[in-house]
């Protein structure tokens, strides 16, 4: 029970009350019975004098009728406004849309992507450092390490960085080099041989169609199969490098910096790529039928963090130390502008779009940010402020299945 302190009695000192609605009926039925008691306030309710009163001097600190009743009354309200508040704050702990699901692995573990058989949404595999590909058939609500033999090499700690699926043909790809193949939906894998010629690391894949799917490497390179990856032919006649040294007397600020590696690579549903640059300071696109990356210099002064396709068939943008952008109108353009956004200062480090309107947000120390207006507004969801993790992606398979990975294992589950 809730104690009130109040400050009157003739303003000398201070009482505390325990306020109980039977004691203030009892109290009231008193006064009723006695009317020579309705002057003393040891009599009408319970008092808790500090040790300094001596019990000799109550009398003095007597409350009148009036004040009896108005004070009686400000008990009586302030109840139900705890209440409220109590029921207000478990309300808003309940309002989360996003449970963490907990994984049998290694601390520092750091998640990387997620898919899910088309054919059954309840089979999945998720992906990560130190050789980690988990399991699930139940919609991800468990998951359990996932044994594939030939990825298990003593000579090799592999980072599995991306995986896709189409029906129940898949593909996995990680550094060191390794490509996996399943045709089964994840039942078995082989291992597919790569050329060792292969310029940079694979760190993108997207299954297109029946053995056929799309490969991009961090140096830009990307490439096309048909026949379950025994053969691949070059989307793109060049590397980012040679592109920016063709290119770099044309403007590009910041290309002399490049190291010839990409931070980051996305892929929007018809194809087209956005990448930013290993420092930061400027981003390249692709789109199907093109020769050659096509470099863009950054419209803001801070270096960009991330770049992603937003439902609506735009750019966002996110830069280093929590700001967000989004590209006027959509398609290619150089143009953005900033949106605020609640980040504390910790940086956003990715953009999930769950439908054309609705989007979240992911970064550091648990920053988790909602839209429901398609990125014009923003507002912080508290559900992982209390999860000592940077959130790195934001994976939505559909307008109901959503995950966000972080570091040490950390992966949060949409519940809608």
């Amino acid at each position: 029970m809730a104690t009130l302190r109040f400050t009157d009695c003739s303003n000398l000192t201070s009482t505390f009350f325990r306020p109980s609605l039977p004691s203030l009926s009892a109290a009231k039925s008193r006064h009723s019975q006695n009317p020579q008691n309705r002057n003393t306030s040891t009599s009408s309710c319970t008092f808790v004098p500090r040790a300094s009163l001596q019990p000799q001097m109550d009398d003095q600190f007597s409350l009148s009728r009036r004040r009896f009743i108005a004070d009686t009354a400000a008990v009586s309200l302030s109840i139900p406004q705890l209440v409220g508040f109590e029921q207000a704050a478990r309300s808003e702990e309940a309002l989360s849309e996003w449970e963490r699901v907990y994984l049998p692995i290694d601390p520092g573990v750091v998640l990387l992507d997620i898919a899910f058989v088309p054919d059954d949404p309840n089979h999945g595999f998720l992906l990560g450092t130190r050789q980690t590909i988990m399991e699930t058939k139940d919609g991800g609500n468990t998951w359990a390490p996932r044994s594939i033999p030939s990825a298990e090499d003593e000579d090799f700690n592999y980072r599995f960085n991306s995986i896709s699926f189409k029906g129940k043909e898949g593909w996995i790809v990680g550094k060191p080099a390794i490509l996996l193949y399943t045709s089964d939906a994840g039942e078995s894998w082989e291992r597919i041989p790569l050329s060792a010629q292969l310029p940079g690391d694979m760190v993108y894949i997207k299954a297109t169609g029946e053995k056929s799917a799309e490969m991009v490497t961090d140096e830009g390179a990307i490439y096309v199969t048909s026949n379950r990856g025994y053969n691949w032919k070059a989307a793109v006649q060049e590397t980012v490098s040679a592109t920016l040294n063709r290119t770099v007397s044309s403007g590009i600020s910041g290309a002399s910096y490049y190291t010839g590696t990409f931070n980051t690579v996305n892929r929007s549903p018809d194809g087209r790529y956005v990448a930013v640059s290993s420092r930061g300071n400027f981003y390249l696109t692709w789109e199907p039928g093109q020769p050659f990356w096509q470099p863009h210099n950054r419209a803001v002064a801070r270096r960009i963090q991330n770049m992603g396709w937003r439902a609506d068939g735009g750019l966002w943008l996110l830069v280093r130390g929590g700001g967000l952008y989004l590209s006027k109108g959509t398609g290619l353009t150089e143009e953005f502008e900033e949106v605020p956004v609640q980040s504390r200062g910790f940086g956003i480090l990715d953009v999930g779009y769950r439908s054309q309107e609705e989007a979240w947000a992911a970064g550091g120390s648990g920053i988790l940010l909602r839209t429901t207006n398609g990125g014009k507004s923003w507002i912080r969801d508290k559900a992982a402020d209390n999860i000592a993790a940077n959130l790195y992606s934001v994976k939505f398979l559909d307008d109901k299945k959503g995950f966000v990975l972080g570091n040490d294992g950390v992966l949060l589950r949409y519940l809608g």
